[in-house]
């Protein structure tokens, strides 16, 4: 019998209710999704910082000082 911890209580998914099956089924659902992005955003922002890094180097180092952030005004 599986279980699920709601609130801090737990229950055997055997004795829920169909609505309540299925709300925990698209939370699955929704949690898969948040995963899936989280990871399309880790990939976006390393290749954002690989362009940074690669403009910086393109760019004379004088026109940002000792600074390497990069500021889109």
């Amino acid at each position: 019998m599986p279980m699920i911890n709601i609130n801090g209580r737990q229950f055997d998914l055997d004795t829920l209710s169909d609505e309540a099956k299925a709300q925990l089924g698209m939370m699955q659902v929704v949690d898969m999704e948040i995963q899936r992005l989280e990871g399309q955003l880790a990939i976006h922002r390393t290749a954002r910082n690989a362009y940074s890094k690669a403009l910086v180097e393109a760019v004379p180092l004088l026109a940002f000082g000792d600074r390497e952030t990069i500021e889109f005004n």
